[in-house]
């Protein structure tokens, strides 16, 4: 199935959910991550959550990062070179909504891409091989490129894979390591 076919699917999926249902289906998902043996390491990239989006709610997820003692960094999103440039979350970070009510710091402790261990990645849908779809810009793909070979790559989503395989996948795109949905954990190493 092609990406922007998926995309139109599973942003109408998403719609159809309620903020009380995305709020439990986004507390299974951080529960469930508790499961995987990642907690070991020392830079964690989390996305904040576009509300207007529907996005899994990742507050559940920084609670156990800040309940572990990890470093936590949170990304800028740059729309002139595609690039996510990623910031220390600290006490004092201010997070402000872009233009596109993407929550980002304002500035901050840069961090490189090749100091992350984990990403967490939103995405739209995901097919059983790891191949994702997320909004089309390539800021993930971009990020990722970038990051060290064996930095772990978990998206998160309320839908299961979907049964037909992603068939536009290109070069550049970048696949998951694990995906985690309320029912169920995907592990494609």
């Amino acid at each position: 199935m092609l990406k922007t076919d998926l995309r139109k699917l599973y942003k109408s999926k998403r719609n159809e959910l309620s903020l009380s249902e995305i709020d439990e289906l986004s507390l299974q998902i951080a529960n469930r991550l508790l499961k995987l043996s990642v907690w070991d390491k020392t830079y964690y990239h989390l996305f904040l959550t576009i509300e207007e989006q529907k996005e899994v709610q990742t507050e559940y997820i920084l609670h156990i990062l800040h309940a572990k003692d990890k470093e936590v960094v949170v990304p800028k999103s740059d729309f002139k070179t595609v690039a996510l440039i990623n910031y220390l979350l600290t006490d004092n970070t201010r997070i402000q909504k872009n233009k596109y009510n993407i929550p980002e710091p304002v500035d901050g402790i840069e961090v490189p891409n090749n100091k992350i261990d984990v990403v967490f990645i939103p995405l739209l849908a995901f097919d059983e091989k790891g191949n994702r779809v997320g909004y089309g810009k390539g800021f993930y793909d971009n990020m990722l490129n970038k990051c060290t070979p064996d930095c772990i790559k978990i998206g998160v989503s309320f839908f299961e894979a979907t049964e037909d395989l992603i068939t536009d996948v290109f070069e550049g795109d970048i696949p998951l390591d694990y995906c985690i949905t309320p029912e169920k954990t995907y592990s494609f190493k």
